[in-house]
Protein backbone atom coordinates (compact mmCIF):
# COMPACT_ATOMS: atom_id res chain seq x y z
CA UNK A 1 0.00 0.00 0.00
CA UNK A 2 2.90 2.72 1.29
CA UNK A 3 4.69 1.86 -2.40
CA UNK A 4 1.27 2.62 -4.19
CA UNK A 5 0.67 6.26 -1.98
CA UNK A 6 3.81 6.95 -2.47
CA UNK A 7 4.09 6.59 -6.58
CA UNK A 8 0.75 8.62 -6.39
CA UNK A 9 2.04 11.83 -4.88
CA UNK A 10 5.30 11.48 -6.92
CA UNK A 11 2.86 11.23 -10.35
CA UNK A 12 0.60 13.51 -8.80
CA UNK A 13 3.06 16.21 -8.29
CA UNK A 14 5.01 15.91 -11.24
CA UNK A 15 1.83 15.81 -13.80
CA UNK A 16 0.20 18.86 -11.72
CA UNK A 17 3.05 20.83 -11.83
CA UNK A 18 3.91 20.17 -15.76
CA UNK A 19 0.13 21.00 -16.57
CA UNK A 20 0.52 24.29 -14.33
CA UNK A 21 -3.00 24.86 -14.50
CA UNK A 22 -1.96 28.54 -12.30
CA UNK A 23 0.20 29.71 -14.68
CA UNK A 24 -2.65 29.04 -18.02
CA UNK A 25 -4.66 30.98 -16.00
CA UNK A 26 -3.69 35.29 -17.32
CA UNK A 27 -3.65 33.02 -20.94
CA UNK A 28 -7.10 31.37 -20.41
CA UNK A 29 -8.33 35.52 -19.44
CA UNK A 30 -6.87 36.50 -22.48
CA UNK A 31 -8.30 34.38 -24.98
CA UNK A 32 -11.99 34.40 -22.82
CA UNK A 33 -12.00 38.39 -22.89
CA UNK A 34 -15.57 39.48 -22.97
CA UNK A 35 -16.65 35.79 -22.41
CA UNK A 36 -19.47 36.04 -19.43
CA UNK A 37 -18.89 33.84 -16.44
CA UNK A 38 -20.60 31.36 -17.68
CA UNK A 39 -19.40 30.64 -20.56
CA UNK A 40 -15.61 30.53 -18.80
CA UNK A 41 -16.80 27.88 -17.07
CA UNK A 42 -17.89 25.96 -19.82
CA UNK A 43 -15.29 26.36 -21.84
CA UNK A 44 -12.70 25.82 -18.62
CA UNK A 45 -14.64 22.36 -18.12
CA UNK A 46 -14.29 21.50 -21.92
CA UNK A 47 -10.59 22.18 -21.93
CA UNK A 48 -9.94 20.16 -18.97
CA UNK A 49 -12.10 17.19 -20.10
CA UNK A 50 -10.62 17.51 -23.49
CA UNK A 51 -7.12 17.52 -21.97
CA UNK A 52 -7.61 15.07 -19.48
CA UNK A 53 -9.18 12.66 -21.66
CA UNK A 54 -5.77 13.25 -24.23
CA UNK A 55 -3.29 12.67 -21.34
CA UNK A 56 -5.17 9.45 -20.12
CA UNK A 57 -5.32 8.43 -23.85
CA UNK A 58 -1.42 9.00 -24.03
CA UNK A 59 -0.35 7.29 -21.00
CA UNK A 60 -2.39 4.24 -22.14
CA UNK A 61 -1.55 4.12 -25.62
CA UNK A 62 1.06 6.78 -26.34
CA UNK A 63 4.16 4.45 -26.62
CA UNK A 64 2.28 2.08 -29.39
CA UNK A 65 0.88 5.34 -31.39
CA UNK A 66 4.20 6.98 -31.78
CA UNK A 67 5.68 3.31 -33.04
CA UNK A 68 3.26 2.86 -35.04
CA UNK A 69 2.72 5.95 -36.79
CA UNK A 70 6.48 6.60 -36.67
CA UNK A 71 6.00 9.87 -34.75
CA UNK A 72 8.82 11.11 -32.22
CA UNK A 73 8.13 13.55 -29.22
CA UNK A 74 10.46 16.14 -31.03
CA UNK A 75 7.96 16.33 -33.79
CA UNK A 76 5.15 16.46 -31.77
CA UNK A 77 6.76 19.28 -29.90
CA UNK A 78 7.30 21.14 -32.78
CA UNK A 79 3.59 20.44 -34.35
CA UNK A 80 2.22 21.79 -30.66
CA UNK A 81 4.61 24.71 -30.93
CA UNK A 82 3.01 26.07 -34.32
CA UNK A 83 -0.01 25.79 -33.36
CA UNK A 84 0.65 27.82 -30.18
CA UNK A 85 2.35 29.98 -32.68
CA UNK A 86 -0.60 31.16 -34.70
CA UNK A 87 -2.66 31.73 -31.66
CA UNK A 88 -0.42 34.02 -30.16
CA UNK A 89 0.31 36.35 -33.55
CA UNK A 90 -3.30 36.46 -33.47
CA UNK A 91 -3.51 37.53 -29.88
CA UNK A 92 -1.32 40.17 -30.79
CA UNK A 93 -3.19 42.11 -33.17
CA UNK A 94 -6.34 41.58 -31.21
CA UNK A 95 -7.97 39.41 -33.73
CA UNK A 96 -9.87 35.99 -33.48
CA UNK A 97 -7.60 33.15 -34.79
CA UNK A 98 -7.90 31.13 -37.66
CA UNK A 99 -7.01 28.46 -35.63
CA UNK A 100 -10.19 28.58 -33.40
CA UNK A 101 -12.78 29.30 -36.88
CA UNK A 102 -12.56 30.21 -40.67
CA UNK A 103 -13.55 33.46 -41.93
CA UNK A 104 -17.21 32.05 -42.91
CA UNK A 105 -17.61 31.11 -39.23
CA UNK A 106 -17.03 34.62 -37.40
CA UNK A 107 -19.73 34.62 -35.10
CA UNK A 108 -18.34 36.25 -31.94
CA UNK A 109 -19.87 32.66 -30.23
CA UNK A 110 -18.65 30.50 -32.60
CA UNK A 111 -14.99 31.74 -32.58
CA UNK A 112 -14.43 31.31 -28.59
CA UNK A 113 -16.06 28.31 -28.07
CA UNK A 114 -13.20 26.07 -30.09
CA UNK A 115 -10.39 27.68 -28.15
CA UNK A 116 -10.91 24.72 -25.17
CA UNK A 117 -9.39 22.62 -27.74
CA UNK A 118 -6.43 24.79 -29.14
CA UNK A 119 -4.81 25.87 -27.62
CA UNK A 120 -6.33 25.91 -23.81
CA UNK A 121 -6.38 21.70 -23.92
CA UNK A 122 -3.67 21.13 -26.45
CA UNK A 123 -1.11 22.06 -26.19
CA UNK A 124 -1.63 23.93 -23.29
CA UNK A 125 -2.82 21.66 -20.38
CA UNK A 126 -2.04 18.41 -22.33
CA UNK A 127 1.49 19.45 -24.14
CA UNK A 128 3.85 17.74 -24.81
CA UNK A 129 5.64 17.97 -21.73
CA UNK A 130 3.08 16.71 -19.59
CA UNK A 131 2.06 14.06 -22.32
CA UNK A 132 5.86 12.77 -22.19
CA UNK A 133 5.49 12.76 -17.99
CA UNK A 134 2.45 10.53 -17.99
CA UNK A 135 4.20 7.94 -20.46
CA UNK A 136 7.56 8.01 -18.34
CA UNK A 137 5.59 7.75 -15.13
CA UNK A 138 3.59 4.78 -16.88
CA UNK A 139 6.63 2.92 -17.77
CA UNK A 140 8.00 3.34 -14.27
CA UNK A 141 5.22 1.99 -12.91
CA UNK A 142 6.43 -1.93 -14.17
CA UNK A 143 2.96 -3.63 -13.44
CA UNK A 144 -0.74 -2.99 -14.17
CA UNK A 145 -1.83 -2.42 -10.55
CA UNK A 146 1.42 0.33 -10.14
CA UNK A 147 -0.56 2.26 -13.24
CA UNK A 148 -3.32 3.02 -11.37
CA UNK A 149 -1.86 5.83 -9.13
CA UNK A 150 -0.56 7.68 -12.52
CA UNK A 151 -4.25 7.26 -13.98
CA UNK A 152 -5.70 8.71 -10.76
CA UNK A 153 -3.18 11.57 -10.47
CA UNK A 154 -3.73 12.76 -14.25
CA UNK A 155 -7.79 12.62 -13.59
CA UNK A 156 -7.33 14.69 -10.01
CA UNK A 157 -4.75 17.38 -11.58
CA UNK A 158 -7.51 17.94 -13.98
CA UNK A 159 -10.21 18.41 -11.38
CA UNK A 160 -8.19 20.82 -9.92
CA UNK A 161 -7.24 22.77 -12.94
CA UNK A 162 -10.80 22.59 -13.86
CA UNK A 163 -11.71 24.57 -10.72
CA UNK A 164 -8.16 26.70 -10.65
CA UNK A 165 -9.86 28.09 -14.22
CA UNK A 166 -13.29 28.33 -13.44
CA UNK A 167 -12.10 30.66 -10.65
CA UNK A 168 -10.35 33.16 -12.99
CA UNK A 169 -13.01 35.57 -13.80
CA UNK A 170 -12.47 36.88 -10.33
CA UNK A 171 -9.22 38.02 -12.20
CA UNK A 172 -11.25 39.06 -14.84
CA UNK A 173 -13.58 40.86 -12.48
CA UNK A 174 -10.66 43.11 -10.85
CA UNK A 175 -8.92 43.56 -14.05
CA UNK A 176 -11.61 44.80 -16.28
CA UNK A 177 -12.08 44.98 -19.62
CA UNK A 178 -8.55 47.83 -20.35
CA UNK A 179 -6.46 45.02 -18.10
CA UNK A 180 -7.66 42.11 -20.10
CA UNK A 181 -6.92 44.14 -23.53
CA UNK A 182 -3.35 44.55 -21.46
CA UNK A 183 -2.90 41.31 -20.43
CA UNK A 184 -4.31 39.82 -23.79
CA UNK A 185 -1.32 41.36 -25.70
CA UNK A 186 1.15 40.22 -23.16
CA UNK A 187 -0.05 36.90 -23.05
CA UNK A 188 0.32 36.73 -26.59
CA UNK A 189 4.14 37.52 -26.35
CA UNK A 190 5.09 35.31 -23.73
CA UNK A 191 2.89 32.32 -25.91
CA UNK A 192 5.26 33.09 -29.01
CA UNK A 193 7.98 32.69 -26.75
CA UNK A 194 6.60 29.21 -25.16
CA UNK A 195 5.82 28.25 -28.99
CA UNK A 196 9.29 29.14 -30.43
CA UNK A 197 10.66 26.70 -26.75
CA UNK A 198 8.20 24.33 -28.06
CA UNK A 199 9.61 24.14 -31.58
CA UNK A 200 13.78 24.43 -30.67
CA UNK A 201 13.20 21.35 -28.02
CA UNK A 202 11.48 19.88 -30.99
CA UNK A 203 14.27 20.47 -33.28
CA UNK A 204 17.10 19.33 -30.54
CA UNK A 205 14.98 16.20 -30.18
CA UNK A 206 14.93 14.99 -34.00
CA UNK A 207 18.55 16.36 -34.39
CA UNK A 208 19.66 14.14 -31.75
CA UNK A 209 21.19 17.08 -29.43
Amino acid sequence: MGAYLTHFLVSLSAVFFVVDPIGVVPIFLAITAGDSAEKMRRTALRACLVACGLLLFFAVFGGVIFQVFGVSLGAFRIAGGILLLITALDMLRARPTETRTSRTEEQESAAKEDVALVPLAMPLLAGPGAIASAMVLMAKGGTLLMTVPVLAAIVLTFVASYFILRASHLVQRALRQSGVAILERVMGLILAAIAVQFMADGAKDLLGR
